[in-house]
C-alpha cells in the first residue's frame, strides 16, 4: 500500500506546538499519527503532504519520505490520510480495504481518501487542501468514527483514551509482561508492559486498576515513584521520585520529577524538579525550572480560553493546562496560568505572580514585563548546546526553520508586548 499523509489548512490552529513540526507528528497516547499508521499498516511506500517551511526539517529527519512530490503521487493509487484524524483501531485495520468511490468525511474535513494517479495532477504544494475537496466531492461520503483533532487541548483530552487504544494495538516488538518480583502492582498485573531493558528500583509502584502502564526500553525508574494507568513512560526517559498520574505520556528521553497528570510531554524535555503539570503539552527540549507550575483549572470552574497565536479560543472544557513551544526555558517557581501558550524559544523569568497567559514566540517575560530583546545567534549556541548533552545538534535546516519563525511571529510579539504594558500601565489606576 502507498500512503500520504497530509494537512489541511487547520494545522495552524495547533500553534505553537505545531510550529516546528507537522501535526502528524504531535504524540498522543504512545504514538504520533504517522508512528502508527507506519507501524499498523503493510505500507511499501509513505509520503506526506507539509507546510514548505517544514520541507527540509522533515526530509533531514525522514529520508525514506516522499514530501510533496507531485510526481510520486501520480506513479500509483495513494491513500490520503488526513493528519488530524484520529482513528480507531478498528477503522486502521480497515485502511487497506479502502475504495475509490467513496472518502471518508470528519465533520466538514476529509478523514481519509484513495487518490487515483490521474487525480494527482491537481495537487499543488500550495493548494492540496482545495483540490482534496474537489475530488472528494465526488465521492461517496462515508462518516468516520475516529476523532477529529482541532486544537492542541484535543491531544491531551484523547490521551487517556488513545493509550488504552495503543496498548491494544500491541504494536512493540521487544516488550514483554513484567511480573511482580521487584515491582509494586496494584490491579492487574498483565495491564504491565515492561521492556527489558528497563530498569526499576524497589518501592515504585505501578497502579492498574484505570488502566494498563507501558515503559519502554532503557527507562528508568527511581524509588518512591507511582505510576498511575493509563500511562505510557517512553524510552529512555528517567523518572525521579515522581506522581505520574492517568492519562500521561512521557518520552522519549525525558527527565521528569513532581507531579504530572493528563499530559503529554513529547520527548526530550527536562523537568527534574518538584512541581505540578496538568492537562498540558511540553515540546521537545524544554527545561523547567525547579518548583514550574501550571493551573488546569480556574476557581470558578468555569471554561477556559487559550490564547493561539495571541488569539483567545474557547476550549469548551474546564481542565485545561499549558502548551509550550520547543526549546522554551522557564526559570525557578514560575506559575503559569489556566490555558497559558508560551512560544517556541521563549524564556521566562517569574516574578513571585502568574504569568501572562500569551508569551509569543522568541520573547522574554522578566523584571514583570515582556520584550523581544532576543538575540538570536545566542539562542542558536544554547539549543545546540543543550542538544550535544542528549548527544544531538541543532542543524543547519533547523536553524532556518527557527530564524523563519521568527520573521513569522514578529507581529504577534509586538501586540503582546503593547498589551502586556498596557495592563501593567493601568493597575494603579485600578488599585486606587
Amino acid at each position: 500500500m502507498r500512503l500520504a499523509i497530509f494537512e489541511d489548512n487547520s494545522a495552524l490552529q495547533f500553534s505553537p506546538i505545531s510550529l516546528m513540526r507537522p501535526v502528524f507528528e504531535l504524540l498522543c497516547g504512545q504514538y504520533t499519527s504517522r508512528e502508527r499508521l507506519l507501524k499498523s499498516t503493510q505500507v511499501d511506500e509513505w509520503g506526506v503532504l507539509i507546510r514548505p517551511a517544514l520541507v527540509e526539517v522533515y526530509r533531514e529527519q525522514f529520508p525514506d519520505a516522499q514530501i510533496n512530490d507531485a510526481i510520486w503521487l501520480s506513479e500509483g493509487s495513494t491513500l490520503l490520510i488526513n493528519g488530524r484524524w484520529l482513528p480507531t483501531n478498528e477503522e486502521i485495520n480497515q485502511l487497506s480495504h479502502v475504495s475509490s468511490e467513496t472518502v471518508g468525511i470528519m465533520g466538514e474535513s476529509v478523514a481519509y481518501l484513495l487518490l487515483e494517479p490521474e487525480e494527482s495532477a491537481l495537487l499543488t504544494t500550495t493548494a492540496w487542501d482545495d483540490a482534496i475537496k474537489k475530488i472528494a466531492s465526488t465521492r461517496k461520503k462515508v462518516e468516520v468514527t475516529g476523532v477529529e483533532l482541532n486544537y492542541p487541548w484535543d491531544l491531551v483530552n484523547q490521551n487517556h483514551r488513545q493509550i488504552q487504544a495503543d496498548y491494544s494495538l500491541n504494536l512493540s516488538t521487544d516488550q514483554y509482561h513484567g511480573d511482580a518480583k521487584n515491582l509494586t502492582i496494584v490491579g492487574q498485573p498483565d495491564l504491565v508492559r515492561l521492556s527489558s531493558s528497563a530498569e526499576i528500583d524497589p518501592f515504585v509502584v505501578l497502579d492498574t486498576r484505570t488502566g494498563p502502564i507501558v515503559i519502554d526500553h532503557d527507562a528508568k525508574i527511581q524509588a518512591f515513584t507511582r505510576i498511575e494507568g493509563p500511562a505510557f513512560i517512553g524510552e529512555g526517559t528517567q523518572l525521579f521520585r515522581a506522581n505520574i498520574k492517568a492519562g500521561t505520556t512521557a518520552g522519549p528521553h525525558c527527565r521528569l520529577g513532581g507531579e504530572i497528570e493528563q499530559t503529554i510531554v513529547h520527548g526530550y524535555v527536562n523537568k527534574y524538579h518538584d512541581g505540578f503539570l496538568g492537562h498540558s503539552y511540553i515540546c521537545p527540549w524544554v527545561n523547567l525550572g525547579a518548583q514550574t507550575s501550571n493551573s488546569d483549572l480556574k476557581n470558578d470552574y468555569s471554561e477556559v480560553k487559550v490564547p493561539l497565536a495571541g488569539i483567545p479560543v474557547e476550549t469548551n472544557a474546564v481542565k485545561v493546562g499549558c502548551y509550550i513551544g520547543d526549546h522554551a526555558k522557564t526559570g525557578l517557581n514560575s506559575l503559569f496560568n489556566t490555558g497559558t501558550s508560551v512560544g517556541v524559544m521563549s524564556m521566562v523569568l517569574p516574578v513571585g505572580e502568574l504569568l501572562p497567559k500569551h508569551i509569543p514566540s522568541f520573547s522574554r517575560f522578566w523584571f514583570g514585563r515582556i520584550d523581544s530583546q532576543i538575540d538570536i545567534l545566542m539562542l542558536f549556541e544554547l539549543a545546540d548546546h543543550t542538544m550535544k548533552r542528549r548527544g544531538l545538534a541543532l542543524s543547519a535546516a533547523q536553524r532556518k526553520l527557527l530564524a523563519s519563525l521568527l520573521e513569522e511571529t514578529i507581529e504577534e510579539r509586538e501586540q503582546a508586548i503593547e498589551w502586556w504594558d498596557q495592563k501593567r500601565s493601568s493597575r494603579p489606576a485600578l488599585n486606587r
